[in-house]
């Protein structure tokens, strides 16, 4: 009979740890969803910005503006953090516009799948 019910009490145990470990999970993701939700409020101010300031500047080329600040503040917050562990990036100048010709043909190519 002990056996049967510390049996019982390990297994539900377990239950409730899989069912408090799969809330974690969800929760984690509605936090990833909504942050990048604002990134995409953020993108979305940034460029119409820009565009109001800079005229004649397509929304193409603010948006590869703005990727490689990113790009930058990415650097940077790599740089500070003493925490992080070892990355190589390309950093130099014909790097930097190797990069921005990727992004660029990436989303030229994501726009082309949605037509």
């Amino acid at each position: 009979m002990a056996a049967s019910e510390k049996g019982e009490a390990e297994r539900i145990l377990k239950v409730k740890q899989a069912e408090a470990e799969a809330q974690s999970k969800a929760l984690q993701g509605k936090g990833i969803a909504d942050q990048r939700r604002a990134i995409v409020e953020g993108l979305r101010e940034s460029m119409g910005e820009f565009q109001k300031s800079v005229k004649g500047a397509s929304a193409q080329e603010v948006l590869n503006l703005i990727l490689l600040t990113q790009y930058f503040d990415t650097l940077k917050e790599l740089g500070q953090n003493g925490q992080t562990n070892t990355i190589m990036l390309p950093h130099s100048p014909g790097a930097l516009v190797d990069l921005a010709s990727q992004i660029r043909e990436a989303v030229i190519a994501g726009n082309s799948v949605k037509a």
